[in-house]
């Protein structure tokens, strides 16, 4: 009886030692994801309109949410995201701190900075991949394509089609022009200028702000006098600072309505945009941040979730690898904006609608019906391919 129990423990104990290996499952590596985002914060000087202050962390909390969105599905995959972060004021200690960044292995990028500073980290940083959350610059979509850039950020071009689209539908074809005195006021009226020719609207007056008093106490008797001009049927407005653009509706010579960077806007996002899932999404960002979305938050939350998709796909986080499949069309994104997204291969554009609100209601979405285009109605917004000089795709 003894040498039977003996001879069955052998036989479990060899079993045993057979079985184990098959069973036990070798440690699988988790895949780890790093991703810096780079803030520019300067002083803006003083706002002539500064009743509601934009938020100082515009962009940063769009990230972290990205962040929290990718590690919830990552896990399933054995991906693992981290978000590194440097907001600075100066441009030097930016490009410092995206160095310590890319000296420590990272080589994926969000950014949320102007055009000269962008240019000078994708100098700077020439294997990484950078995605740019915070320039509107048309000359980065057109003529100055940097090879390691994409863009979620929609361009001014994008912006101003958007509205001129609802415009002309609307039959307000002609227009008085007011745009204030700085480089990205007369880079956004240029833009305007722009999509006024492409779709067919005349600009009867334009007017630049030149006034550097206080509008609240003045606005009543000052902005009648300034507006009044050629008959128009709407005052289109390039004030990205703030400084009157405000005062416009309600004060101008003919009782008209205000639209552009005041008034009816144009934007890439907006507390307003509830459906297809965006009601969810804005949830979630306003428990994490206390606030609403803004545009900056949009772009950076989609710039991670782009690179998220990526490396989901391709099971690595290779830069090169990432933005070859990103100017490529096995990419779709949804941003819960109705329509799967995706990047131009010619400029690195992220293709999106444009949501055009007030303050608190969502008016239209563009493109609008009946404005077709050979491939994707969404190439009616911005720079479509021929006008670009510039093609990422063929570019290493």
């Amino acid at each position: 009886m003894l040498r039977i129990s003996q001879s069955l423990m052998l036989v479990a104990a060899a079993l045993c030692g057979l079985l184990t290996p098959a069973m036990a499952s070798p440690t699988d590596t988790t895949l780890q994801v790093r991703i810096a985002y780079l803030g520019y914060t300067p002083d803006t000087g003083p706002l002539l309109s500064n009743v509601i202050p934009e938020p100082e962390d515009a962009g940063l909390r769009g990230a972290e949410l990205a962040i929290t969105d990718s590690n919830s599905t990552g896990r399933f995959l054995k991906h693992s995201y981290e978000l590194v972060t440097a907001e600075r004021a100066d441009s030097d200690s930016l490009l410092s701190a995206a160095q310590t960044f890319h000296t420590e292995g990272v080589r994926l990028f969000v950014v949320n900075a102007p055009a000269a500073t962008l240019r000078q980290l994708s100098e700077a940083l020439p294997d990484s991949l950078l995605l740019n959350a915070g320039s509107a610059d048309d000359s980065l979509r057109r003529s100055q394509c940097l090879a390691n850039v994409l863009h979620t950020l929609p361009s001014r071009a994008m912006l101003a089609d958007a509205l001129a689209q609802f415009l002309a539908v609307r039959q307000w074809t002609r227009w008085l022009l007011v745009s204030g005195p700085t480089a990205d006021d007369q880079a956004y009226a240029e833009a305007l200028k722009r999509a006024a020719k492409r779709f067919g609207l005349r600009i009867v007056a334009e007017k630049t702000w030149s006034f550097d008093n206080d509008q609240r106490r003045s606005a009543q008797a000052e902005m009648p006098l300034f507006t009044q001009t050629t008959e128009y049927d709407v005052v289109l407005v390039a004030d990205e600072r703030g400084d009157f653009g405000e005062y416009l509706p309600y004060q101008t010579w003919y009782p008209r309505p205000v639209a552009g960077t005041q008034g009816l806007t144009p934007t890439g996002w907006h507390k307003t945009v509830e459906t297809y899932g965006a009601a969810q999404l804005q949830k979630r960002f306003e428990a994490q941040a206390k606030r609403w979305m803004n545009d900056r938050d949009f772009a950076a939350w989609i710039a991670v979730r782009s690179i998220a998709s990526a490396v989901t796909k391709l099971r690595n986080t290779d830069a090169q690898a990432i933005r070859t499949l990103a100017l490529s069309d096995q990419l779709p994104l949804d941003g819960f904006k109705g329509r799967k997204l995706s990047f131009r291969s010619w400029n690195g554009q992220l293709r999106q609608p444009i949501p055009l609100v007030q303050p608190r209601a969502l008016v239209s979405n563009s493109p609008q019906e009946g404005f077709l285009h050979p491939s994707s109605e969404l190439d009616s917004l911005g720079y479509d391919r021929p006008e670009v000089s510039c093609d990422l795709a063929t570019t290493p």
